[in-house]
């Protein structure tokens, strides 16, 4: 039989998330929202104004009959700080246990860079956010989730530098850097997991992200596989075809084609859309080749990975012209699988690295009552 305890911990936990459903309500709303009788909903509202978690806004009902208090989530809880390095810019926002963003703070940069400047940029963007954050009465925020486009160690959650990086040039500490703006855990991970994440439905699938930088993301049973050293889903260097059907890296294929910037390895996304959209036999063969080329390293990834379908997202992957000979392509292989534009187009790896935090700042918010 559970105990009394338990009782008023799981009671305590379904009025809490209500008032994080929704902007305030009354008791008797608490009652509705939750099923739970108004005695036990007075009994869980009082311990948690106590706690500080909840307060009276003083605002009452109107009408006939007796007034009701309506009550809201604290505005003094903490909310935490979501991080994206990209090799443009390092953005960060301040969210709250609602999912709203509070601020958002941006530090351009160019590829390919170096750890200073990028230190020099993520300090700058968190101090902002999180100044802003004070300035509001709010505390310190709890927590970090870090979306980084470059290969992240799963045991430390630094950045790790592969040959032919196209963004960083060297290893980077997020976590070492984050411990003086957050009070609690920081939590990194690679931005293509992380717009994995974003998808809808979970399930088995792979991401392949086409952009500057190449990778993907292997989803099982809804969750995204790291691999032992959080390396999964490399794909750089996985075996393809070039144009004249000799065996490549898959970043190899870029170099060969003259579609990597000057001075890095990262793939000129402006060029290779043109390109891929032009008339005539030209435009003809270099979609066939870039088909071939997508297909094979889809093909290393079938058959390792099994995925029900392969979301093909980022800056030119995902256009329609790129994702057609791709399909075409990979229909000759020997196993297929439906390929698909994501779902989540706007910033993906930020709302997955969003979402995560959300749920950590919930589950923090939960465990208090234990």
């Amino acid at each position: 039989m559970p105990s009394l305890d338990l009782l008023r911990s799981l009671s305590d936990e379904h009025v809490l998330g209500a008032l994080i459903d929704h902007q305030r309500l009354t008791r008797t709303e608490l009652a509705d929202v939750t099923g739970i009788s108004k005695p036990t909903v007075s009994e869980s509202v009082r311990r948690l104004l106590a706690a500080g978690l909840v307060i009276d806004t003083g605002e009452r009902t109107t009408g006939r009959g007796r007034s009701g208090s309506y009550f809201a989530l604290s505005p003094a809880l903490p909310g935490a700080l979501v991080v994206d390095i990209a090799p443009d810019a390092v953005t960060v926002e301040s969210v709250d246990v609602r999912g709203r963003v509070h601020t958002r703070t941006q530090r351009l940069l160019t590829a390919p860079t170096r750890p200073a400047r990028v230190r020099r940029a993520l300090k700058a963007a968190a101090s902002e956010a999180v100044a802003d954050t004070v300035a509001r009465d709010e505390r310190t925020p709890s927590l970090a989730v870090v979306s980084a486009a470059d290969p992240v160690d799963r045991a430390t959650g630094r950045l790790v530098h592969l040959p032919d990086s196209p963004f960083l040039i060297g290893e980077f500490d997020p976590v070492g850097e984050l411990r003086g703006f957050v009070s609690g855990e920081v939590v990194v991970d690679n931005d293509v997991n992380w717009a994995a994440r974003a998808e809808v439905g979970g399930g088995d699938f792979a991401y392949l992200h086409l952009g500057a930088g190449l990778g993907c993301a292997v989803v099982a049973d809804g969750v995204v596989l790291r691999g032992h050293g959080g390396l999964a889903g490399e794909v750089a260097h996985v075996i393809t075809r070039d144009r004249r059907g000799r065996a490549v890296t898959f970043t190899e294929f870029f170099a060969a084609a003259g579609l990597r910037r000057a001075d890095s390895a990262a793939v000129d996304v402006e060029a290779l859309l043109r390109r891929a959209n032009a008339g005539g036999r030209a435009g003809a063969a270099f979609r066939a080749a870039l088909g071939e080329a997508v297909a094979g390293a889809l093909t290393a990834v079938i058959a390792l990975a099994d995925p029900g379908e392969v979301v093909v997202g980022g800056e030119w992957g995902s256009d329609p012209v790129v994702l057609e000979a791709a399909r075409s392509a990979l229909a000759a292989a020997p196993r297929t699988v439906t390929l698909r534009a994501p779902s989540c187009t706007l910033e993906p790896a930020l709302v997955g690295a969003r979402a995560h935090a959300v749920a950590m700042l919930r589950r923090d918010l939960v465990a208090t009552l234990r």
